[in-house]
């Protein structure tokens, strides 16, 4: 099981790093606007912020 939690939360992390450290100013603009407008920032920062301290 805990293997399993940290693959996904490997996968999460690169997903989130293939996303956002690729992007320039202008596209993390975008993606935090329609996040915000759709209401994905709630859940899908600290998920992110999780997975990333379990990645590493």
């Amino acid at each position: 099981m805990a293997g399993l939690i940290q693959r996904t939360a490997t996968a999460i992390d690169e997903m989130w790093q293939s996303i956002w450290g690729d992007a320039s100013r202008g596209e993390k603009i975008i993606i935090a606007i329609v996040l915000l407008v759709t209401g994905l920032a709630i859940p899908v920062i600290p998920i992110v912020w999780i997975a990333r301290l379990i990645a590493n």
